[in-house]
């Protein structure tokens, strides 16, 4: 019986987490019937499943309608997970001095199996910027971010005293969206493995070639160099 109950009491761990996971994935609102189908269970036991997670905030409904999202608890768990993180601990103060001395915004970007993932961000002062785009993925080989990655694999460690003539190469235009121009260099670990990018991302019409090659170039080259043997990395 004791067996039979802690087999029923992890079925329904893992059918409450496919929830959230749903929420998260198909975006801000979604009824029950959508999260009936999705999980393959009939609509009362979803119910229940929602009315559990909105007694502790972890599930919003919206209003009469009967849409749900994500609360603000599971937000606040991501970020607090996110700040726990080596990585971005040791990268933050570094992308905020870049962001103070390039006045633009500053990305923090992580492989995620084919893609690249936007993981965090130092925001401009500037008047016209860009929307965030922390969260958003986008494929390797398409955005400068990815590609740096890309190329950190191939060459190794070396790659970081190649990016002065990789920087233009890691430029892309409209790849994060209608506008939107990004540079980026290789952020390496202890072994000389690719972690990260770091990223700077702005309207296009601020990123001329003349700003890239003398001002914001060099400033981000230095950044990921910092940020690099923070992670241990040593070059030779």
């Amino acid at each position: 019986m004791a067996r039979e109950k802690a087999s029923y009491s992890i079925q329904s761990v893992e059918l409450a987490l496919s929830l959230l996971e749903i929420l998260g994935e198909e975006g801000d609102e979604l009824r029950i019937a959508r999260l009936s189908e999705r999980l393959d269970l009939d609509r009362g036991r979803v119910f229940r499943l929602l009315a559990t997670f909105e007694q502790r905030g972890y599930v919003e409904r919206i209003g009469t309608s009967g849409r749900y999202r994500l609360g603000l608890p599971v937000f606040e768990m991501g970020q607090r997970l996110l700040q726990r993180m080596s990585l971005l601990r040791k990268a933050k103060p570094v992308m905020e001095q870049l962001a103070r001395q390039c006045d633009e915004a500053v990305y923090l970007a992580i492989p995620h199996g084919a893609e690249i993932l936007l993981l965090d961000m130092v925001d401009t002062t500037q008047k016209v910027g860009t929307v965030s785009l922390v969260g958003q993925r986008y494929p390797l080989a398409v955005t400068a971010a990815g590609r740096v990655v890309l190329d950190g694999r191939a060459f190794g460690g070396s790659m970081v005293q190649r990016c002065a003539g990789a920087g233009r190469e890691a430029r892309d235009l409209g790849a994060l969206g209608e506008g939107i121009a990004s540079l980026a260099v290789p952020l390496f670990g202890e072994e000389g493995e690719v972690q990260a990018s770091l990223c700077l991302v702005g309207p296009e019409f601020r990123f001329d070639e003349q700003r890239l090659s003398l001002d914001l170039l060099p400033l981000l080259q230095e950044a990921a160099i910092v940020i690099s043997s923070r992670l241990g990395y040593l070059r030779h």
